[in-house]
């Protein structure tokens, strides 16, 4: 289990995914040694990643959350297959192992979730349903992280750790950036020395640009963590159906739960997904029967539990990898938990 410097560190991570480890040792009282080698640690054992992502408006790109119910025998195959792909995240085996979720990242301009569903899918075995719901807005979740991994600094601590984004000089990233996104969603840590190098820029250019993405909040760093070691032992996705006049009240509600770690509007015959962690089945029960039955406006709910996250955010060191690799999975606690 973590310890309270654990803890405070990974809420450090969550106010500024960047922030030097002199800076946090300082605000937490310890040695930058001892940040650096709880960090190294946590990476290690916690699977503690720091990501950097686009935002998806910003960016100039729409993200569609895609339902595939498969025969048990090919689901993981096919999870398999999604994690590979480049423009896929939040790859999920739901609803006992029969059912995949996945994110799929295509240009905003675009009608449909690019090739996956018009030519991939259809020429996939074992696949027997599909239904993608286009996300519309997000109420909690991206720069928004679950309060139950950031719960242990003050609120002086958190001041001086957090980073200020300014509304000045917002543009979207253009087609030369893409190397520096690939590389700090690889690791949204990683020094200015091998943002050089992946990007072909100097080290001077790196800053500067990276500096400008941050600041117009085009560019921000999720954390990814093992949702287990804050107590969760159940997820769930959460498909809920509200009538339109009542969707922002209800979502507003949503984000404000602590057992909730996204939730957004979508498209399809349900208009909000939310994703639950839970410490079992019984604390659900609770949440689904007394906070979200007490809210009259939702008119239908369908529960769909998380069995693994394959991938997440970062699209390295997947779960499948780990399964593969005879090592135990590791769920982070961002919005797929």
């Amino acid at each position: 289990m973590l310890d309270d410097l654990d803890r405070a560190l990974i809420h450090a991570l969550h106010l500024d995914g960047r922030a030097p480890f002199s800076r946090i040792a300082e605000v937490l009282g310890v040695s930058a040694q001892t940040v650096a080698r709880r960090y190294r640690r946590l990476r290690q054992e916690a699977g503690l990643r720091v990501v950097g992502l686009a935002d998806p408006h910003r960016a100039g790109r729409a993200q569609w959350l895609v339902r595939l119910t498969a025969t048990a025998r090919s689901a993981q195959d096919i999870a398999g297959a999604l994690v590979r792909r480049a423009d896929t995240s939040w790859v999920k085996l739901t609803s006992g192992g029969t059912e995949i979720t996945a994110v799929i990242h295509a240009p905003a301009e675009d009608a449909s979730p690019g090739p996956l569903l018009l030519h991939d899918v259809p020429r996939t075995g074992g696949i027997t349903a599909v239904s993608a719901h286009c996300l519309l807005h997000t109420y909690l979740g991206g720069p928004a992280n679950w309060r139950r991994s950031a719960q242990a600094l003050d609120e002086e601590q958190q001041a001086a750790l957090r980073y200020r984004e300014s509304a000045e000089g917002v543009r979207q990233p253009g087609p030369e950036e893409a190397e520096l996104l690939a590389a700090l969603e690889r690791d949204g840590r990683a020094g200015q020395g091998e943002l050089a190098r992946a990007t072909g820029w100097s080290p001077t250019t790196v800053a500067r640009r990276l500096a400008e993405l941050r600041a117009s909040g085009t560019l921000f760093f999720d954390v990814e963590v093992d949702a287990a070691l804050f107590g969760v032992r159940t997820r769930a996705l959460l498909w809920l159906s509200v009538r339109p006049a009542d969707l922002e009240q209800v979502a507003l509600a949503l984000a404000g739960h602590d057992e909730l770690a996204f939730v957004a509007a979508t498209t399809g015959r349900t208009n909000l997904v939310a994703q639950a962690l839970c410490r079992d089945p019984a604390d659900l029960h609770r949440y689904l029967t007394r906070r979200l039955g007490a809210l009259r406006e939702i008119d239908a709910l369908e529960t769909s539990p998380v069995l693994r996250t394959f991938k997440a955010a970062s699209p390295v060191l997947t779960d499948l990898e780990r399964v593969r690799r005879g090592q135990p999975g590791k769920a982070p606690a961002g919005w797929g938990g």
